[in-house]
Order: structure tokens, then C-alpha cells, then sequence
């Protein structure tokens, strides 16, 4: 596919209206990635209108850092136990939207009220290892040492990404159809998409075993080694901005890797129900 622009979304999943945990980047076919509107707080319904204008403006490739659905494969279900509950990606972001109406896309009230057996909270319910369940992506990532550690339903701690994934589910929802999300939808030429990423994959890609990077410093030792030009700033950057930096960079990268959209293992039973990470191959 041939994209001419690559969009890193760094994603939050926390209460409210804007988010400081929010900060995009992206970066041309050439150049060093650049942050978008660096100092806006966004909101994550700002994000999804945001993107769905700038999807026209020409073939993009937008890269969001949160699960775009729960594990289905191992267990046949997304909540096992449960009555109602889709079975393919796409309704069950439309279930979840339905489910929890917190304000600006938010979903923490799906899992903390909703289903809330289902999701890891602390020592009060149990052994975590319990509720710990992987997509197949993942465990392809875990094979190759890439060290996916964070589960769907794991929702304590700062490395937990449920609420945010969940969150993230009702913004796919809010663009499903509008621009096509893949594996769930085909890629069509000319077009943009949305991807699910994973910015560790990109620093592994870099030649870096660590999982922040804090300094311009750091940030551009990454860049250099996704074959990227140095960022220009002129101010250091916190970790969800570097995150999206080296993402855009990695993003584009990764998609001249013949396999980027052809990942061995994926499925069309997998696109539908557990969708894929872009840049596991």
C-alpha cells in the first residue's frame, strides 16, 4: 500500500474531558516526524473528528497505541459467561459504546461497573494471573522476545491499558465506516486507514531495549535508527510525545516490509474478532 503521510496517535483512557496523555505526531514519505498542535490538550472526540478530516486530505496511515479489541481466540469469547455479547470487533465496539456512555469516549465505567468480574482491579479479586489473556498477536509478539506484557483485562497500575483500549473501542466505533480500520477492513488504494501500534515494537526496531525515552537526546538516537531524520524541538519532550515521534517514524518503516500487511498468522476469523498490531509480523 502507498501511504504518503504516517499519524501516531499516543492514547488515554482517562476520565474527563482533555487529556495531557494525548499527543499525535506525523511524518511525510521523507522528512523528520513533527508533533501536531504541541501544547493543545485534546479531547478523544476532537481526535476522531480530527482524523476523519484529515483521512480526505490524502492517503494516511494513522496509528493508535491501544488494543483495538479483547482476546477471542483463546477462550471463544471477549466475556466468556456473559449473555448479549458480540462476537466480532466492529459490534462489540458498538457494545461497548452502548454500554458505557461516560463523557468524551470515555469507558471506564464499562469496566468497573458493567462487566466488572471480568477485569483485574488489585489482591481483592484474586489471582491476576486469572484474568491475564492475550490476543494471538501478542503471544506471536511474546515469541519473538518483544515482551508483551499489558492484558485487556488488566485494569490496575500505570502500565495497565484497559481503559484506555476501551475507551479506544468507542472512538472506532465513532469512525467505523468512515475510514477503514485494518485487519478489520480491507485497505483500499488511495485511501487512508487506521492501525493499532505498539510503540515498544518500534524501539526494538531502533536497536533500543528500553521503554521511554525522555530527552531529545534519547528521541533522536531512536529516529536514527528507524533511518529518520533528527526531530526539531525546541523544548524537551515528555514520554507520550516521543512515544508518537518514534512511532510515525517506526510506522513508516515498517510499511515498506513487504509482510507489514500480510503478518504471518493473521486470519480472516482473527481480523474480525482480535484485529492485529501493525508492525508484528
Amino acid at each position: 500500500m502507498s501511504f504518503t503521510r504516517f499519524v501516531a496517535i499516543d492514547w488515554s483512557g482517562a476520565k474527563g474531558r482533555r487529556h495531557k496523555g494525548i499527543a499525535i505526531a506525523a511524518c511525510g514519505a521523507e522528512g523528520a516526524p513533527r508533533l501536531v498542535r504541541p501544547g493543545h490538550v485534546w479531547s478523544r472526540t476532537e481526535v476522531a473528528d480530527w482524523l476523519v478530516r484529515e483521512a480526505g486530505r490524502e492517503p494516511t496511515l494513522f496509528g493508535f497505541d491501544f488494543s483495538f479489541a479483547p482476546p477471542h481466540a483463546e477462550r471463544g469469547a471477549y466475556l466468556p459467561g456473559e449473555t448479549g455479547v458480540p462476537d466480532s470487533a466492529r459490534d462489540f465496539w458498538a457494545y461497548v459504546d452502548e454500554k458505557a456512555p461516560d463523557e468524551d469516549l470515555g469507558a471506564a465505567s464499562f469496566l468497573e461497573a458493567v462487566h466488572r468480574p471480568h477485569f483485574y482491579f488489585g489482591i481483592a479479586d484474586g489471582k491476576k494471573a486469572d484474568f491475564v489473556r492475550f490476543r494471538q498477536c501478542d503471544h506471536r509478539l511474546n515469541e519473538a522476545g518483544g515482551r508483551k506484557t499489558a492484558s485487556a483485562y488488566d485494569a490496575i497500575g500505570a502500565a495497565q491499558v484497559a481503559k484506555a483500549s476501551f475507551a479506544g473501542m468507542r472512538l472506532l466505533h465513532r469512525i467505523s465506516g468512515q475510514v477503514p480500520i485494518w485487519p478489520i477492513d480491507p485497505l483500499e488504494p488511495g485511501r487512508s486507514a487506521v492501525v493499532e501500534i505498539y510503540t515498544r515494537i518500534y524501539l526494538r526496531n531502533a536497536g533500543l531495549s528500553g521503554t521511554k525515552l525522555r530527552s531529545r537526546a534519547d528521541l533522536n538516537a531512536a529516529l536514527a535508527g528507524l533511518r529518520s531524520p533528527p526531530a526539531r524541538l525546541r523544548f524537551e519532550p515528555d514520554d507520550h510525545q516521543t512515544d508518537a515521534l518514534v512511532t510515525a517514524a517506526g510506522m513508516r518503516a515498517h510499511a515498506a516490509d513487504p509482510r507489514a500487511f500480510a503478518p504471518i498468522g493473521l486470519t480472516p476469523a482473527l481480523a474480525r474478532t482480535e484485529g492485529w498490531t501493525f508492525g508484528i509480523v
